[in-house]
């Protein structure tokens, strides 16, 4: 049987391709001798690495066990798969600290507070928010075209659908997260300071912005085991909550709808109303 990548895995039995040593055959893909040798050269560090191949897992496989699937041969690597939302907060709420504590110093002399908000504000509910959608459907959920890709998706992400449960699991790891964190910043730094020339937006947009992550995470938590009390949050549960055992494809916001509903990834009101008839019953 096929593998659904639209979770993580590849999809192994495709027909325009053979199996070679587990990948699709180079010639039936079109790569260049150089590309084929660096994708067996990963792929060989990956087999080295993970201690489980994702390409076997079948599609929509959701498993129960209370104990954590193992990722890495290597204890070490093992723990750093492991992250509690305490973590997150400490290690990246004095960083928000700091930002917002440079951008006040900073702030030319007489521009409004104002704008210092507003940076703030986009950060939080616009920049982090878009950048949360982007990362989850097309990174994430990114369709991986050989046995590499479904490993590394499979580690991103893969791990999450098919173990929803484990709570060490729920957040971005900083291995993860620092890099993401420091490409946003050069990529904010540019924008604002050599393009637009307002380098004093820069600390408040990114402050608003690692604030923004820091509440998806703990959302994101929230909706998996936590009881969400509040019109606001029982949706953003159940949104989820579809997410993973309805539409996989869909509903890729966790913090809010707003850009599911923009790029028409919400499915349609009557199908949302099945949905909840269906989760009541």
């Amino acid at each position: 049987m096929g593998i659904d990548a639209r979770w993580f895995p590849v999809r192994m039995d495709r027909s325009d391709g053979n199996r070679v040593g587990g990948m699709l055959s180079p010639d039936s893909r079109g790569l260049a001798g150089g590309e084929v040798y660096v994708e067996a050269r990963c792929m060989k560090l990956l087999d080295d690495l993970m201690a489980l191949d994702a390409s076997t897992i079948p599609h929509g496989e959701i498993n129960s066990d209370p104990k954590a699937v193992r990722l890495f041969r290597s204890r070490w690597l093992e723990f750093f798969t492991h992250v509690t939302p305490q973590a997150v907060v400490l290690i990246w709420l004095p960083v928000v600290a700091f930002f917002v504590i440079l951008g006040v110093v900073r702030w030319p002399d007489g521009f409004s507070a104002i704008w210092f908000v507003a940076a703030f504000a986009s950060g939080v509910a616009l920049l982090w928010t878009l950048m949360e959608y982007i990362l989850h459907r097309f990174v994430f959920h990114f369709e991986p075209r050989n046995k590499t890709q479904a490993q590394i998706l499979f580690l991103f992400h893969g791990i999450h659908h098919f173990q929803p449960h484990i709570k060490t699991r729920l957040v971005m790891p900083p291995v993860v997260s620092v890099p993401l964190a420091i490409f946003f910043y050069v990529l904010f730094w540019l924008v604002l300071d050599v393009i637009a020339g307002a380098p004093y937006l820069l600390a408040p947009v990114m402050a608003g912005t690692i604030l923004g992550y820091i509440a998806y995470d703990m959302v994101h938590y929230a909706t998996h085991h936590l009881p969400m009390k509040g019109a606001v949050m029982r949706f953003l549960k159940r949104h989820h909550m579809e997410h993973h055992f309805r539409t996989p494809e869909m509903r890729f916001g966790v913090t809010t709808s707003m850009w599911d509903q923009v790029f028409r990834t919400e499915p349609p009101r009557e199908t949302r109303s099945a949905d909840r008839s269906v989760s009541s019953s």
